[in-house]
């Protein structure tokens, strides 16, 4: 099998053929690829331990169990995401909506590359459990993190210009998310591409708009009244 996205992440892909921290290395890819094939509910340690190539004793030494290796597999993967997002924007010169679609192309064009870990990412963690949604919230709001730093860039020397609040930016990650996660089950991934301009299209309609509202809703349900 081709090495998916977690094999690219700094602590994994120079122990994948190392003698010291291989299995670990492997563990965390082999949960990626097989949660992607069976899905996360179908699999089992034993069938990561296959793919793996380790024990259930050298699985057991370095994780508490599957869902300890899918979510620490889950993290790398956004974080090398994250990383491929950050690197677009850098290189990017020119004004903040530039740069927040060379993000959304690098967001786009990584999931439509990575198969596996796309259907892990935006599919099988729903599958995982509660800690696996709070794993999720937490990837989400650190995309939302990334909104607000294109508008930030975007609205310095600007008068009057509000910064959309936390929870607006919070509903914009997960709405594209959402979007994502409609077309990789009704398409697969190759349909994501050329999604970048549909996407930042929303995207900056829904942050000027935000930040020209009156109001900000912020809080739970309750508060909505």
């Amino acid at each position: 099998m081709q090495p998916s996205l977690i094999a690219a992440h700094p602590e994994v892909e120079p122990l994948l053929e190392a003698r010291d921290g291989a299995a670990r290395a492997r563990v965390l890819e082999a949960i990626t690829q097989v949660v992607a094939d069976k899905g996360y509910a179908a699999t089992t340690v034993a069938d990561v331990c296959r793919a793996a190539r380790v024990s259930r004793g050298t699985f057991y030494d370095q994780f508490e169990g599957k869902e300890d290796a899918f979510l620490q597999a889950h993290s790398h993967g956004i974080d090398v995401l994250q990383s491929r997002i950050r690197a677009a924007v850098r290189d990017e010169p020119g004004d903040w909506v530039a740069q927040l679609r060379a993000g959304l192309c690098a967001y786009v064009d990584t999931l439509a590359d990575e198969p596996r870990f796309t259907r892990t990412y935006v599919l099988e963690i729903h599958a995982a459990g509660p800690r696996a949604q709070a794993a999720r919230d937490d990837a989400v709001r650190r995309f939302a993190r990334r909104y607000r730093a294109s508008f930030e860039a975007g609205a310095r020397g600007r008068r009057g210009v509000r910064m959309p609040s936390d929870d607006a930016l919070f509903v914009l990650a997960a709405g594209v998310d959402q979007l994502v996660a409609a077309r990789v089950r009704e398409h697969g991934t190759q349909q994501l591409r050329g999604l970048e301009d549909q996407l930042t299209a929303i995207a900056v309609a829904f942050l000027e708009g935000a930040a020209a509202s009156p109001q900000t809703i912020t809080g739970g349900p309750d508060s909505w009244t």
